[in-house]
């Protein structure tokens, strides 16, 4: 036996003392009666001695002496000294001797505690229950979970002699969770038991199971009060400005909502969110999308089980699809796209090693080997090989040994299977299985090891066939050998160079022949310009195509920027095919990233200026869905650029100039915050040290972006830096009309930093001092000191204006020529911008009639007989400059004159439109229309008429770059996208816009984003446009009718509206009906929940303007509805009523799919559209259901208000009420907006809804609105959070006051408490505790844990 501390020797010393009895005592135990009286007296005796000892220990020994005092107890055999001892414990702890809670510890930790000694497991309960209410509540979780854990340790088969042992420690427990008693927050109690029994039905004991069930069930008020309704109903569109937010991530592991709190959500909330994860798998262009809901970080290997799960799902249900067409391989099927889809999806996921193949693989063959689904097996097949060819020089045999497997399920026959014809694309996924067994064996013969099995019977054909392809001398292109034979031996070192080479040889010639481009004769290329053709790169495997863009890089690019003395540029079938291969994102690394970060520094290094011309050719004029963070470091690299000296090179200028407006305006609402912070500490790599133009165009399209977002409610100082150091870079000012579009962040800027504003009245003065004195001058030398030197007046156009004005062209100075050629073409910027505003003051004070006919043939002169300045670079800076009022008109005028009046402009845009088409990847003979155009219609960038004019030539040689794909009518698109918003922008200007949409309209058939410009027009200038409909319809008509000729009918407005715009003159009456709007939402819904829809098919994303079906729907939808001749909330009413109406075409099980679609739209659309929901709600604030006036069947609907609310419940059995329709719609509203959206949230619940609140029902309500985003606040809003959460309180307050009775107090308590300890923590502890105090006593005694204004020992007495 271990010897006995000296503690637990004086401790038993004390209690010895306490238990000594007399022997008469001992003798005659069962006859002598003891009073109270005296047992009270024996135990003040015992105590006292005992708390001297107590008060004698130090605090660490403690805990040791008090489990020594329970292990005394627990020896006892005697009743009546075991309750002696227990009742020195309780009279010590109730004069707080013994702290209550470390004694309830020893008591229930005590090993000799077992269900079986039942006096000293009584006793010790309770005790417990009398000292219990002396614990700390932090104390009472802990001891609850002791308990429940003790409790459990009783076998469920006991029988009813333990009944007296459960019935004290279940006292106990029911004491703990009496939510009257106030021993702990009943959340923290809920919170233990959810831990101790996660189900839904928690397996407790039987003598628990009642009360722990009944408990938890009185928390599913409040987790419904914090759950969105139909959450896993609720879809994002992948590419959409609101898609990109907290509140589709998901648990990575578990594939579950990340809620908060151990609540008892409903099941549907915790279940494993498949569905979501599926639909954004499936969807084209979602990759990133997958990353932001899986958290999966691209730097780190990190296998996701659910990811590879999903992946391989997905093929499954491709194969059912496939299952159910015909087997045929038409470009553009759903199926076949589905394919192709997650080839580029697999690819990545393996590549980043989100997934494992072989496990992938393995989970394949389980979920098909009982399936027969054979349609799709050569599809499959292809799919795996996409990966194999790329990755089985990289790892071990042993990986791949699964595809075996589905060889054996899914090519059981025993005869060869037949060759397919080659003449299709479909023949190479025919053949990708007999490609993947040549890969096999080959790594097996390099790693000298056996497959230990034969090739399959049915492989023969195709093996022979492709050996017999390889063995022919000629390897033609018409048809897919080639592509077969690269898939076969990619792999194979000693055969792949061989069809490679063929491949490579057709895109380029090595200059044994040539071709001719636009511009002067001496500019050729080499010869092919028929590129491979879309369909023959898709029959490449990714690692063919690899080595294919690898050749085209490495030994062409690259070779021609270090071989820069040859005349030869790269052949147009060579640039065509290098475009076409950077879509495919599987290639990403040699592809688009490759192109940024690898070859345009190279050229640019190497100064390479007719390669740089062309690689920026190519991504302006060919070049879809890149991600936004490549396109920024291209713009970058461009600013970059003006440190350079270009001298002579105006077509470059102009070209880096386009390129970087084309990616300035271009730049995606949603992309332009999180990229333009990126360089918040050096704002200068993001801008343009002196092009006033482009960073004006920044600023718009950052307003822009604000607007659309809605970031315009959040604050603004992340851009302050990036607008002080582009106004230090370039200052200017804006027109009141432009600044009154503008954000209020923006335009506090500009109207607190004013640019210092030119006398354009002094400027005229100033140029005709400077005309005369250049007619004066005859010294060339002082001439050019005098004009062309740095730092003089940017005023040379204006003198050239003066000279073409006043005499005819001939009697130019030829040292004019030379003038503009030292000035240069960077600085020649700034003499446009004085030109302009020079240009718009003569015309203002011209006396109009022929004297203005002469000064536009004076204009058209400039730009199209001497070649002085581009027509897109002087419309861009009049559209640009700060004009009010008159002159502003004025400057539009000009416009509408120099682009109309003249017929060179008007005929190069009809030619252009006429005799080609946009869709490029679909043609081989684009160069040689290219060439028509050109040869019709020249360009000129080094002034060559002014040269022909004065007999002159340039003093130094000018090199003409390349032309590949650009023209001034393509340049010119982003320019009229400018040139459109600043006519909008001044109601007066309306007429000529029109007719500058009737003669130019149909260039929008070349815009590469039609449908997302209408969008951004018709939500940002919403204010502007919402009295103007025949004009929204006329640009509507003009954008969208442009296309026609290319796309499908319907491809983007309904019939109703096109009727509409089909209406005569001024006629803009329509009142669309109820119908309109659910065949308007209904195409929505199917086309979100994957219905086919006949109209939006046969489209190649990797071309098109949006990157899924979703997005396209979702953006010609919104577009239509901004269209239409109604307000706002005209619309928005009309769409909520498609639900609230609820007609017969929709199904009540798709409800909530057409819920999902109406909110998707709604925060898609201006906040005027969005804001009807607010009203519903206050509509349902004050209707009689909640006020108090309206009963349920007898009884008040306070004792149904849970069940009213639950909206998926009610609508099941078909008893929903408004108010559930509210609640539901306005949870899918705010889950799809973004925190920009929902700011303005909070001034809508102090402003409108908190005086409105003076019932339960009405507060009821309100917690159901706002507590399911009070998560999403805390993540991404905190002090939103704080402010919502004072509102709470007050409106508790102000219900408290108003009613006399509340019947649901403990359900709203919970609530609180939920804020607080998920969310608010101590954040508003001074608001909540004024609020608190002044409440009535039940709700202090609830809340006391929250406030510590409320004494903890008042009455316990409630007060309903």
């Amino acid at each position: 036996m271990a010897s006995t501390s000296p503690l637990d020797a004086q401790l038993q010393e004390i209690l010895n003392d306490a238990l000594r009895t007399t022997s008469i005592e001992e003798a005659f135990c069962g006859f002598i009666l003891h009073s109270p009286e005296d047992d009270r007296n024996k135990v003040m005796c015992c105590i006292d001695s005992f708390n001297r000892f107590w008060k004698s220990l130090a605090a660490e020994s403690h805990e040791l002496v008090l489990g020594f005092y329970v292990t005394h107890i627990h020896r006892q055999k005697s009743h009546q000294r075991l309750k002696l001892l227990c009742d020195m414990l309780l009279m010590s702890a109730d004069q707080h001797g013994i702290p209550a809670r470390m004694l309830c510890e020893a008591l229930l930790s005590n090993p000799s505690l077992d269900y079986k000694s039942s006096e000293p497991w009584c006793k010790t309960f309770q005790l417990v229950d009398r000292i219990i209410v002396n614990v700390d509540y932090k104390g009472c979780r802990d001891l609850l979970r002791v308990i429940l854990e003790k409790i459990e340790l009783i076998p469920v088969t006991v029988n009813v002699s333990a009944s007296k042992q459960l019935d004290a420690a279940v006292k106990v427990l029911t004491h703990i969770l009496d939510r009257n008693a106030f021993l702990l927050p009943s959340y923290f109690a809920v919170n233990e038991l959810k831990k101790l029994f996660p189900d839904d039905n928690p397996n407790t004991h039987w003598t628990v199971g009642e009360l722990v069930t009944n408990f938890i069930d009185s928390f599913r008020p409040t987790a419904r009060m914090v759950s969105i309704t139909g959450r896993p109903c609720l879809l994002p569109v992948v590419g959409h400005f609101n898609a990109t937010h907290n509140s589709w991530k998901l648990d990575p592991i578990t594939l579950m909502f990340p809620l908060k709190g151990l609540l008892p959500y409903d099941k549907e909330q915790t279940q494993r969110q498949t569905k979501l994860l599926r639909y954004v798998l499936e969807q084209p262009y979602s990759r990133d999308m997958v990353r932001m809901i899986l958290g999966l970080n691209i730097q780190q290997k990190q296998r996701c089980l659910v990811l590879e799960e999903m992946l391989a799902d997905l093929v499954v249900v491709a194969m059912e699809r496939t299952e159910q067409t015909d087997g045929s391989f038409e470009l553009g099927c759903p199926t076949n796209a589905l394919w192709q889809h997650l080839s580029s999806q697999l690819i990545f996921f393996l590549l980043f090693n989100f997934a494992s193949f072989p496990h992938m693989v393995m989970s394949l063959n389980e979920k098909l080997c009982n399936r027969r689904l054979t349609k799709g097996r050569d599809h499959l097949m292809w799919l795996l090989l996409q990966f194999i060819s790329g990755s089985i020089k990289k790892n071990p045999l042993s990986d791949f040994f699964p595809v075996l497997k589905l060889f054996d399920i899914f090519f059981p026959e025993k005869e060869p299977l037949p060759v397919p014809d080659i003449s299709h694309p479909q023949c190479t996924h025919s053949l990708a299985m007999a490609c993947i067994w040549i890969h096999l064996t080959r790594k097996a013969q390099s790693d000298k090891v056996s497959l230990q099995r034969p090739a399959l019977p049915s492989l023969k054909l195709h093996l022979e066939f492709l050996q017999q392809s390889y063995n022919c001398t000629n390897l033609p292109l018409t048809d897919y050998r080639i592509a077969m034979l690269c898939n076969a031996y990619s792999t194979s070192t000693d055969m792949f160079p061989r069809p490679m080479a063929v491949l490579v040889e057709s895109t380029y010639s090595s200059g044994k022949t040539t071709v001719s481009m636009p511009g002067p004769g001496m500019c050729v290329a080499s010869g092919p310009t028929t590129p491979l053709s879309m369909s023959l790169l898709d029959s490449l495997t990714v690692h063919a195509k690899m080595s294919l863009i690898h050749h085209i890089v490495n030994k062409n690019i690259m070779t021609a920027i270090h071989h820069q003395a040859t005349a030869v540029a790269l052949s147009p079938a060579l640039v065509e095919t290098y475009s076409r291969l950077l879509v495919y994102t599987e290639i990403e690394t040699l592809g688009i990233k490759g192109f940024i970060s690898k070859v345009l520094p190279s050229v640019c290094e190497a100064k390479a200026w007719g390669m740089l011309h062309t690689l920026l050719e190519l991504f302006s004029f060919r070049l879809q869905h890149i991600q936004p963070q490549y396109i920024v470091q291209l713009l970058c690299n461009l600013h970059s650029l003006s440190k350079i000296p270009l001298a002579n090179q105006n077509q470059l200028y102009q070209c880096i100039e386009s390129t970087a407006l084309r990616i300035i305006t271009g730049l995606g609402s949603a992309d332009v915050q999180p990229q333009l912070s990126r360089f918040l500490t050096e704002p200068n790599n993001l801008l343009s040290a002196d092009s006033e133009e482009l960073n004006r165009a920044l600023v718009l399209t950052l307003a822009r972006a604000m607007h659309v977002t809605g970031s315009e409610t959040l604050s603004g100082s992340w851009c302050k830096d990036i607008l002080a150091t582009l106004f230090a870079n370039t200052p200017h000012n804006w027109a009141s009309h432009t600044l009154k579009c503008f954000p209020t962040a923006l335009q506090e800027f500009f109207e607190a930093n004013p640019a210092i504003q030119e006398d354009r009245s002094l400027l005229k003065k100033t140029v005709e001092d400077e005309h005369r004195k250049w007619k004066a001058m005859t010294n060339e030398a002082e001439i050019l000191n005098r004009f062309a030197s740095q730092g003089t007046q940017s005023l040379f156009l204006c003198l050239i204006w003066k000279m073409l004005l006043e005499n005819e062209p001939s009697h130019i100075n030829p040292v004019a020529v030379k003038v503009i050629e030292r000035i240069g073409p960077r600085a020649l910027s700034k003499h446009i911008r004085t030109f302009a505003d020079f240009l718009v003051f003569e015309f203002s004070t011209s006396a109009g009639g022929q004297h203005v006919n002469k000064c536009v043939e004076t204009l058209n002169d400039m730009v199209w007989k001497l070649n002085i300045i581009s027509l897109d670079r002087l419309i861009l800076n009049l559209a640009l400059r700060n004009h009010e009022g008159s002159e502003a008109q004025v400057c539009f005028f000009i416009i509408q004159l120099l682009l109309l009046k003249p017929s060179e402009f008007r005929n190069r845009v009809n030619d252009f439109i006429k005799d080609n088409s946009p869709e490029h990847w679909l043609q081989s003979d684009w160069h040689t229309k290219h060439m028509n155009y050109h040869r019709k219609y020249p360009e000129r960038y080094y002034y060559e008429g002014m040269l022909e004019l004065t007999g002159t030539t340039m003093s130094t040689p000018c090199q003409n770059l390349p032309v590949y794909f650009s023209n001034v009518c393509l340049r010119f698109i982003p320019v009229f996208d400018i040139l459109i918003h600043r006519f909008l922008e001044l109601p007066p200007a309306s007429k000529s816009l029109e007719i500058l949409l009737d003669h130019l309209g149909g260039l929008y058939k070349f815009h590469d984003h039609p449908v997302t410009y209408l969008f951004n027009t018709l939500h940002y200038y919403e204010k502007k446009l919402r009295d103007r409909p025949q004009l929204k319809r006329k640009l509507i008509g003009a954008i969208i009718l442009a296309q026609k000729s290319i796309k499908p009918a319907g491809w983007c407005l309904t019939p109703p509206y096109l009727e509409y715009i089909n209406k005569p003159g001024e006629d803009v009456t329509w009142d669309p009906d109820h119908d309109y709007y659910c065949k308007l939402i209904g195409r929505l819904v199917d086309t979100v929940s994957g219905k086919a829809q006949p109209q939006f098919l046969n489209m190649d994303w990797r071309f098109s303007e949006f990157p899924n079906l979703a997005a396209h729907a979702l953006h010609v939808t919104c577009v239509e509805l901004m269209a239409l001749p109604g307000q706002g909330k005209v619309v928005g009413n009309a769409l909520l009523a498609v639900i609230s109406k609820n007609p017969g075409g929709v199904q009540r099980d798709e409800i909530m799919a057409w819920i999902n679609t109406i909110a998707l739209v709604l925060t898609s659309l201006p906040s005027c559209y969005c804001e009807v929901i607010q009203d519903h709600i206050l509509d349902v604030l004050v209707s009689d259901l909640l006020v108090g006036n309206q009963v349920i069947q007898g009884s008040g609907i306070l004792n149904n208000i849970f069940a009213v609310f639950d909206f998926r419940g009610t609508h099941s059995s078909h008893t929903e009420m408004m108010c559930a329709y509210v609640l539901a719609m306005t949870h899918a509203v705010w889950h799809h907006s973004n925190i920009g959206q929902l700011t303005p949230l909070q001034q809508f619940i102090r402003d409108q809804v908190k005086p409105l609140v003076q019932t339960e029902e009405q507060y009821l309500f309100v917690c159901h609105l706002v507590g399911p985003f009070l998560q999403r606040f805390h993540e991404e809003r905190t002090r939103l959070l704080f402010e919502i959460t004072k509102d709470l309180y007050e409106m508790l307050l102000a219900v408290d006051q108003h009613c006399s009775k509340i019947v649901h107090m403990d359900v709203i308590s919970d609530f609180l408490y939920h804020i607080k300890y998920m969310f608010a923590g101590d954040g508003v502890k001074a608001d909540t505790d004024r609020v608190i105090k002044n409440l009535r006593l039940a709700w202090q005694q609830r809340l006391r844990f929250i406030s510590r204004g409320v004494d903890p020992t008042a009455n316990t007495q409630t007060t309903s």
